[in-house]
């Protein structure tokens, strides 16, 4: 695998002195039940944070707050100083598709595709030309050690599956990359490469990372972590791990 300092593809945004995202007393709600609230934050640029909580404490939910898929009912969140919550939806979509990127627990990936083709299809989406993004998806998947064609993606381990959407995540050059359990379906073997992989995208690309996980070890090595704790009855109360 590349050594840490040798990635040719780095983010390329004007770090900026406020925060890259901060979230304020937010809560939410769906119908009549709250699942999350009071939580409140806030992740500088260039660094990671991770969250920890049971299933169904409420932490996906957070990231699809982020991602303007879920609407909080009370709180902000902003993300480079811009909050997502007052913008209009248009506006939203088209500054959070610059902005976040997402890598998920099972990559959603698509099988038929080339490693390659799988990256730049998020580049395309995002109005890169087809040279750049071809040029770019080559550059990532070299440094992460992925061979990028000649190959489709079912055939690839689950290792480089979630390296394939690290890459993926990454050629947007997004200011934020939201993770939600990167290494959760990934046996031992693959777990500590791609967690080290997650947590190493402040230092390597500039992008600031805020990880879902079930994994303290991992959580333990992020510049700051959170949990979410469940309880019965009432709505998951958020926290600060020291």
């Amino acid at each position: 695998m590349a050594e840490a300092g040798a990635s040719p593809l780095r983010t390329s945004f004007t770090k900026v002195s406020s925060p890259m995202l901060e979230v304020h007393q937010l809560v939410i709600a769906y119908g009549r039940r709250t699942v999350l609230s009071g939580v409140d934050f806030t992740l500088p640029a260039g660094a990671s944070a991770a969250v920890q909580g049971r299933s169904g404490s409420g932490k996906s939910s957070l990231l699809a707050a982020i991602l303007g898929m879920v609407t909080p009912s009370s709180g902000d969140i902003t993300v480079n100083g811009e909050s997502v919550i007052r913008m209009r939806s248009a506006a939203r979509r088209d500054f959070l598709r610059h902005t976040v990127s997402m890598v998920f627990q099972h990559g959603e990936l698509i099988d038929e595709l080339e490693p390659s083709e799988n990256v730049e299809v998020a580049a395309l989406l995002a109005g890169q030309s087809r040279n750049d993004a071809r040029h770019s998806a080559a550059q990532l998947l070299s440094d992460l050690d992925v061979q990028a064609t000649g190959i489709l993606t079912r055939d690839l381990s689950g290792g480089e599956r979630q390296r394939v959407a690290v890459a993926r995540a990454l050629i947007t050059k997004p200011q934020l990359v939201l993770a939600d359990e990167p290494t959760g379906s990934l046996d031992a073997e693959f777990r500590d490469m791609v967690g080290n992989l997650v947590l190493s995208i402040p230092e390597r690309w500039g992008s600031s990372v805020l990880m879902v996980t079930h994994d303290p070890d991992l959580a333990a090595r992020a510049d700051s972590s959170y949990r979410v704790v469940a309880v019965p009855g009432e709505s998951s109360r958020w926290e600060a791990v020291a």
